[in-house]
């Protein structure tokens, strides 16, 4: 199975992160800072360009693939798919690609290409259930990984971190699991009548 969706439109310019930026500098010899300060983001205003990162994710592994493009087009979407075909196993027989049902995933090209590869097989998820392709909790990982409290002039210097941030992703890889992580909690005794606990 391979979830397959694109994140954006994603703009050139600053994304805020967990770095607080002080208005004065530290006054005390130890370098903290006595005033309570206000925390403010330096001022971003206007987009430099902006462009759609597609990804390709397979949570039995946690392998990513992540591709800028300038646009959102049909053509671009079979060219990810291409490098999608190319980036998979060549021993794997069936290959289930969840998508949503945006209208670029069902142009003839598309279809052209599920021809031309007759191992894949399409799943369209359900329209306003984006939650069950488990790509989206994957691209809050990486949107944290790559852009947070960070400023971009470019577009291509938005492709270049989540670059860097896919290949660090890919080094660190795990298999995904869907929901939170489970804490550890202690198990309640077995028996028909239980007693509160206040």
């Amino acid at each position: 199975m391979i979830c397959l969706d694109e994140m954006g439109p994603e703009s050139a310019k600053s994304y805020p992160g967990q770095e607080v930026v002080r208005t004065k500098p530290s006054d005390a010899a130890d370098g903290t800072h006595q005033g309570a300060g206000r925390a403010k983001q330096e001022l971003d205003y206007g987009r430099r360009g902006k462009g759609y990162i597609f990804g390709a994710f397979r949570p039995a592994t946690g392998d990513a693939l992540t591709h800028p493009y300038r646009g959102r087009t049909g053509a671009n979407w079979t060219d990810f798919l291409e490098r999608v075909e190319g980036w998979l196993p060549a021993e794997a027989d069936q290959v289930y690609a969840i998508i949503d049902n945006l209208s670029t995933h069902r142009t003839t090209d598309v279809l052209l290409f599920s021809l031309h590869h007759p191992r894949w097989e399409v799943v369209f998820q359900p329209k306003y259930a984006a939650y069950l392709n488990l790509i989206e909790p994957w691209w809050k990982i990486l949107r944290s990984l790559a852009l947070k409290g960070r400023r971009f002039e470019t577009c291509e210097e938005i492709g270049a971190a989540i670059e860097q941030a896919t290949t660090y992703w890919n080094k660190h890889k795990h298999p995904f699991q869907w929901g939170r992580r489970r804490r550890h909690r202690p198990r309640r005794p077995s028996g028909i009548a239980l007693t509160p606990s206040v």
